[in-house]
């Protein structure tokens, strides 16, 4: 089973609509799968409108979970909160929030206003996070993202061991914008090993966590 909390469809960047990158994700095996294009404040409502129908008509006639949700990407680090809240408001089941990861100019202190909010699910990428920010992540039980997209997946080494020391709990996030960007479970499984995991939590990261997820999203 590939649980998948970080997609993307043709409403922001990705090739696929959001039905086809949903179908293409069941016919390779995917249990779940949240479509989380990239928003700023003016397009939100409208893109978490459209995503949804998409996901409640692939969930009334596939086996799969299909999620709606947004990444705010390159908000100010001080309306992260609001924009989050915002966003669960008009009906996003998942919000991620585009870290400050070491290949794009993200605002300083994105990771720190995530990591506080409420209304954050994920943070995603989130480069060289400090053991502060990885801390309230698991004081507030904020998923850190280990990241299987080239560039973003530079840090992935830093970010386990900054989840090891203060118990932050992590997931694997395709960040597909293509077909060819769905995981396989051999890949999901490589690229959490090469990460540096500890064999016993390799587990956790595929199956456990996803699921705590899930639960926490009535999405079980």
């Amino acid at each position: 089973m590939i649980y998948d909390f970080h997609t993307h469809s043709s409403l922001s960047d990705g090739t696929l609509s959001p039905i086809e990158l949903i179908h293409r994700a069941f016919r390779k095996g995917y249990r779940a799968i949240a479509i989380t294009d990239h928003v700023g404040i003016g397009e939100l409502e409208r893109i978490i409108a459209e995503v949804t129908k998409n996901c409640l008509l692939a969930e009334k006639y596939w086996n799969i979970i299909a999620i709606p949700g947004v990444e705010l990407t390159h908000i100010p680090a001080s309306a992260i909160n609001e924009v989050a809240k915002q966003a669960k408001e008009a009906g996003a089941q998942l919000v991620l929030v585009h870290g400050e990861t070491i290949i794009e100019p993200v605002e300083q202190g994105t990771n720190l206003a995530a990591v506080q909010s409420p209304y954050v699910d994920i943070l995603a990428h989130p480069g060289l996070i400090s053991l502060e920010e990885a801390s309230l992540a698991a004081s507030n039980n904020i998923f850190l993202e280990i990241s299987a997209r080239k560039g973003h997946s530079f840090t992935n080494g830093h970010i386990v061991q900054v989840a090891n020391l203060t118990g932050a709990k992590l997931l694997l996030g395709s960040d597909a914008h293509s077909e060819e960007d769905l995981l396989s479970e051999s890949l999901a499984r490589a690229i959490i090993q090469g990460a540096g995991v500890n064999p016993e939590v390799v587990e956790d990261i595929l199956h456990l966590n996803p699921v705590t997820l899930l639960h926490r999203l009535n999405k079980n």
